[in-house]
């Protein structure tokens, strides 16, 4: 039987092995403007950004059997509630909150199963740039709400750099080109793990951008848009 001192060393052990494992995941950039939202990352064989329901897209940093068990989990549930209830009720709240955080949690307290190795940022958008909103899932089933932007990185202080750089620069107001210019300048700064000025060359060689985009000003029911030639444009 295990003691309470045996338990939390094991837990940061475990705690210690997914980070490890998602040092070197591609960061990922969360953006709300006029025009929509934006999730921006880099990809190489491996699609990072999906949909998940009318209003509602992710991506993830992490193990991809944990991304895709990720997006069939929220996929199932976000049309589950669209049926129950209505298209309103499918929120990223709902679905992290109820779908996602508990079981994460008890995979992680659970010694006895696998943990999720997995790092995700929900997007949700709504009929304003102020209401849209933004969270980051841990892989402890921890996660925090985010207005205007947010990101996702391999580790704590890569995203501390990516946020500091995005409140400077972050502007409500900026069109879409300008949007993917700067979620790519903040994407290069979590992608330099070292803090050397250049991103990693593991991260960057054979890759390319990813964009998911839900764009609020149109009149079609799926406002999703997955971009990956046209952004080849933004060096």
């Amino acid at each position: 039987m295990l003691s309470p001192y045996d338990w939390q060393e094991s837990i940061t052990q475990r705690a210690q092995y997914i980070e490890n494992r998602l040092r070197s995941g591609s960061p990922i950039v969360g953006l709300s403007i006029d025009e929509g939202c934006i999730l921006y990352t880099y990809r190489k064989n491996v699609r990072k950004v999906y949909e998940v329901y009318d209003r509602v897209m992710f991506s993830a940093i992490g193990q991809q059997a944990d991304v895709e068990s990720m997006r069939v989990t929220s996929i199932d549930f976000a049309h589950q509630e669209g049926y129950a209830h209505s298209e309103e009720d499918v929120t990223i709240g709902r679905l992290v909150g109820f779908a996602l955080s508990g079981p994460m949690k008890r995979a992680f307290g659970d010694l006895t199963i696998a943990p999720f190795v997995i790092h995700a940022l929900f997007a949700e958008m709504n009929a304003k740039p102020d209401e849209d909103l933004f969270i980051w899932l841990h892989y402890d089933g921890d996660f925090v709400a985010h207005r205007h932007f947010a990101v996702a990185g391999g580790t704590g202080p890569v995203e501390q750099r990516m946020r500091d750089y995005l409140s400077e620069k972050y502007d409500p107001k900026m069109k879409f080109d300008e949007a993917i210019r700067l979620a790519d300048a903040a994407w290069r700064i979590g992608a330099d793990r070292d803090g050397n000025g250049q991103p990693d060359d593991e991260l960057f060689r054979g890759a390319y951008p990813e964009i998911g985009f839900l764009e609020r000003n149109v009149d079609r029911v799926r406002r999703f848009r997955l971009i990956q030639e046209e952004a080849k444009r933004f060096p």
